[in-house]
């Protein structure tokens, strides 16, 4: 059997990542105290009337599955093309997998490069720094300025999104989140005590949105950036945005610079998104606690509590922006960071337009929100809330999309966030807990599965009227304490909740569940049907089916499509695909769906000793379950932002080389550009050499 590569140990309890990643990324969220402290009840402890999904839908046999020989994590080749050394009894290449997942699996390995499958080919579509807006200079690490980095391609993109361009044959318009920066990365010398206005006025640009357009490469299937067109454009923390909907003008967002608590500053921590029918892109703020600072000097113990449960603690903060900036300091500006935490919407195609934060949609660390329409046009909006033991929620639209390309339709489409019901998960396991081990053992019935219930928040209406469905918090209390909402109601602690998204095939739900390293410690919340393991180091996908599949149903049934890991490990399972043909992997993060129905999963923090990677899987027919992995990141990244189109694959690279110990004088990495030369986030697009379609 091949040897096992060693398990990352360097930052116990947060994945794969780095202490570094972990650091200027989430605040070290997973070394603080977990927010959520609600005393909720367990998933199985209400089985009597659950809706389960055998009541619901149940066409055929419990497959059961046992834990055969799988492939083992082995080091992969050193070349950025590898599929000769593939694990072990995967099957791959052309006529062989799912349609759309014919191609030879990569090793999982530790190569500093994007390593793709044999056959297919790669290019660097846009790095960090790079010009994009007129009058903008080249990148130049050294002489980096404020104002040439608010012209240029942020920093750490993430979610992507592309979309046509109408009469531009080739083009489409490339949406980039910047999550966050890395000063010491980004910064010869950088003193993290002392930083100088220059380093945080970089950050600030660095930070937040890229709107750029793209086209095909004349030669090859590679995209490259047609920098300074007109539809280019920047936001960043500085720039304005609008709040819209119920919490407008509420006096819980009113600052001193905005008695009118309607117009924000700037955009923090955009992780993943979604892209709408009506051709906006949704933006989601995440890890946002971390920018403010002297929490710990809040005295009123209601705002103290609040503060807690969001993870905003402490005194000064990481990048010290407070010393420049008022609305950081919590001491001078306390609802400043009531501002942030929200869903952001940008018109892309329209550069002169305010984008805005949907106060509809909730407030907490949105990793995504990504949209699908009821059988009557009304948009509904899944998300995630990034945090150990937090929930997924829903918002359902009132309004029904209008068709046609007049402004009158436009505008009434850039209101569809402000009005509809916000819900929140509750799920009901339909397994005895005495048969839930906490080591992954499949329960009698031999799945993971039940039913659930999404349960009313708040319903805003026109105006901004709204009303709410929690006892003893009003309306805007609901929208802006999502969480302390989500508490109230009994929603059903989750492994880490980030992308979620509805398949445009079949209207089943995906939800990406990281892990949960605290699950089952002392004093912690120990494992459910829908969370079976206990110091969950890989995570699992769910797969949700709305009830008479209608994305306004207000019940679902739930099961466990993949729960991740070695195939080696008895607790792992592939939607009951033999395991022996399946790749390793370890904490899914952003998934996305390609042409075929296929669910394609990017990682965050493996935990198997390979580097993170982009995979694919097969959610229908005898193939389900059967899951390849597409390439891997150099030393460091995280895969980002997967979009995977008819004859292209293009992903985000975010944080290369951020690994502890490292700095711009003693770089870990040499991607993308090679030994000397700093190391950058970057955009990449993968396609195959014969010019055919992926994966078929």
């Amino acid at each position: 059997m091949p040897k096992l590569l060693p398990i990352i140990t360097s930052h116990q309890g947060s994945g794969g990542r780095s202490a570094l990643t972990c650091r200027f990324r989430c605040g070290d969220a997973c070394f603080n105290e977990v927010p959520n402290t609600s005393d909720n009840e367990y998933v199985g402890d209400v089985i009597a009337g659950a809706l389960s999904r055998r009541s619901m839908m149940r066409a055929a046999a419990v497959v059961t599955v046992a834990a055969a020989a799988g492939s083992a994590v082995i080091a992969g080749p050193g070349a950025s093309e590898a599929a000769a050394a593939t694990p072990d009894g995967i099957k791959g290449g052309k006529g062989k997998g799912a349609r759309g997942l014919r191609f030879a699996p990569v090793a999982p390995n530790t190569t500093d490069a994007v390593t793709v499958p044999t056959g297919y080919e790669q290019n660097v579509v846009i790095r960090w720094g790079e010009p994009i807006l007129r009058g903008a200079p080249a990148f130049d690490a050294d002489q980096q300025t404020a104002k040439a980095q608010a012209g240029q391609f942020g920093y750490n993109n993430d979610f992507l999104s592309l979309l046509p361009l109408r009469g531009e044959h080739g083009r489409q318009v490339l949406v980039a989140n910047h999550e966050y920066t890395d000063e010491i990365l980004m910064f010869k010398g950088y003193d993290p005590e002392n930083p100088t206005r220059e380093q945080v006025e970089i950050a600030w640009a660095a930070h937040g949105l890229s709107v750029v357009v793209v086209e095909g490469e004349r030669k090859g299937g590679g995209l490259r950036a047609v920098s300074r067109h007109h539809l280019n454009r920047r936001l960043t923390a500085t720039s304005r945005f609008r709040l819209a909907g119920p919490v407008a003008g509420s006096p819980l967002v009113r600052t001193k610079a905005d008695p009118r608590g309607t117009t924000v500053l700037g955009t923090l921590n955009n992780c993943s998104g979604g892209t709408t029918p009506w051709g906006t892109t949704l933006h989601g703020e995440e890890n946002f606690n971390q920018y403010f600072a002297n929490a710990a000097k809040v005295t009123d113990p209601t705002a103290a509590a609040r503060l807690k449960r969001y993870g905003v603690a402490g005194e000064a903060s990481e990048r010290k922006w407070e010393r420049f900036d008022d609305r950081f300091d919590l001491a001078k500006e306390p609802n400043e960071a009531n501002r942030f935490g929200w869903v952001v919407e940008l018109d892309p195609y329209d550069p002169d337009s305010t984008p805005r934060k949907r106060t509809a949609l909730g407030r907490f660390k949105h990793e995504a929100a990504q949209p699908r329409l009821t059988h009557d046009g009304r948009p509904v909006v899944y998300m995630g809330d990034d945090e150990k033991f937090d929930y997924f929620y829903k918002f359902v639209s009132s309004k029904r999309v209008a068709k046609g390309k007049s402004r009158a339709a436009h505008e009434h489409n850039l209101t569809l966030l402000d009005e509809g019901t916000l819900y929140v998960a509750k799920l009901t396991g339909d397994s005895p807990a005495s048969e839930i081990d906490g080591k992954g053992t499949l329960p009698e019935d031999g799945e993971f599965d039940g039913g659930g219930k999404w349960i009313p928040l708040a319903t805003a209406g026109p105006g901004g009227k709204a009303v709410s469905h929690v006892e003893g918090m009003t309306a805007e209390e609901v929208y802006v304490f999502t969480r302390l909402a989500g508490d109230k109601v009994g929603a059903t602690k989750m492994d880490r909740p980030e992308d979620i998204e509805p398949s445009p095939h079949t209207g089943k739900v995906y939800v990406a569940l990281t892990n949960n390293s605290d699950r089952g410690k002392a004093g912690k919340p120990g494992a459910d049907e829908a969370n079976p393991r206990n110091l969950n180091k890989h995570g699992q996908v769910l797969e949700l089916t709305e009830r008479r599949n209608r994305a306004d149903a207000t019940t679902f049934a739930w099961s466990l499509f993949l729960v991740a890991g070695d195939p080696n490990d008895p607790s792992t399972y592939f939607a009951g695909f033999p395991k022996d043909r399946v790749s390793p992997i370890s904490c899914p993060d952003n998934v996305a769906f390609d042409p075929h129905g296929n669910l394609w999963i990017s990682t965050d923090g493996n935990q198997l000793g390979s580097h993170d990677g982009l995979f694919g899987v097969a959610t229908r027919g005898d193939r389900r379950g059967e899951l390849k992995q597409f390439l891997t990141m150099p030393k460091g990244a995280e895969t980002c932002g997967p979009l995977v189109q008819e004859r292209r694959v293009v992903v985000a690279v975010q944080h290369p080389g951020e690994v502890d110990g490292a700095s711009v004088e003693k770089p870990a990495s040499a991607w993308p550009d090679g030994p000397g030369r700093i190391v950058r986030p970057s955009v990449v697009s993968v396609w195959r050499k014969d010019g055919r379609d992926i994966g078929v």
